[in-house]
């Protein structure tokens, strides 16, 4: 029986010598009909790797589809974990997964209700974000605010200052009837670029328009810090969103602050 050691004589050399044996083993294992064990294991894997394809190739198998199965190459796993050791962690170091893009959409489901632009279309955001004040609410407010002024058909000219304004439904409502300016403060900025400025600019009041991005009550700190920075107001809206507010606090903030005009009116829901 032929040795394990050596099957095919013809690709060795006669003189079996420490040279001629390297030499030979530069031949795959199974050609030289050397043990699996004498030969690199490098060579090894790549030679299983390579009788695995011709396997599957031989039963009309695509090999690629079977790739993941295969056994890694040691010298590529090599190189994988020194790139993770350069990246500082490991598999979930290296790959973060990817958050979802919230989209937000608008529509046009408010419209003005008197005034300069009676019954133009307004933007707001489908989502539950934004509060918009109720048409009947709103339009109720400003029949009593104009009632109280001594001016039914109309608002008596001033400035109005719209808090959480979200699509400034209320202060457009404003100017449409009489107001000369308004002040929104809205802390969303999608809200403003996509919300906010469009509707100002369809209804046309965009230049008799001042935006404040930044919290309500960041916005009352300033004027009060600030005495003489802002103007004080005549009328002042309140229309928090859908979040927590502590209307004593806020109110209170109201009470002293300088934006609060001579006889002026304030309008609140909650």
């Amino acid at each position: 029986m032929a040795s394990s050691t050596v099957a095919s004589a013809p690709f060795l050399p006669s003189l079996p010598s420490p040279n001629h044996r390297r030499l030979s083993l530069r031949y795959p294992a199974r050609r030289l009909g050397v043990a699996a064990s004498a030969a690199p294991k490098g060579a090894a894997a790549s030679e299983a790797a390579r009788e695995r394809r011709r396997f599957l190739e031989r039963y009309g198998l695509n090999p690629d589809d079977f790739e993941e199965d295969a056994d890694p190459d040691p010298r590529e796993e090599r190189r994988r974990e020194r790139r993770m050791r350069r990246s500082g962690g490991g598999e979930e170091a290296a790959v973060a997964p990817a958050r979802p893009v919230e989209r937000r959409e608008t529509h046009k489901m408010l419209q003005v209700l008197a005034g300069k632009v009676r019954r133009r279309k307004l933007l707001s955001p489908k989502d539950r974000n934004v509060r918009p004040m109720m048409e009947v609410v709103r339009g109720a407010a400003f029949d009593i605010i104009q009632s109280a002024g001594g001016s039914p058909a109309s608002l008596k000219p001033g400035l109005w200052l719209d808090l959480y304004s979200g699509t400034g439904s209320v202060g457009i409502e404003a100017m449409s009837r009489g107001c000369s300016q308004a002040h929104f403060v809205e802390l969303d900025p999608w809200v403003i670029s996509e919300v906010l400025k469009p509707n100002l600019d369809c209804t046309g009041f965009l230049d008799t328009s001042h935006i404040h991005m930044l919290r309500v009550e960041n916005f009352l700190d300033n004027a009060e810090k600030s005495k003489g920075r802002y103007p004080s107001f005549d009328y002042i809206s309140v229309t928090p969103p859908y979040v927590e507010v502590n209307y004593s606090t806020l109110l209170d903030q109201l009470a002293r602050s300088p934006l609060v005009g001579e006889d002026c009116f304030i309008l609140s829901t909650h």
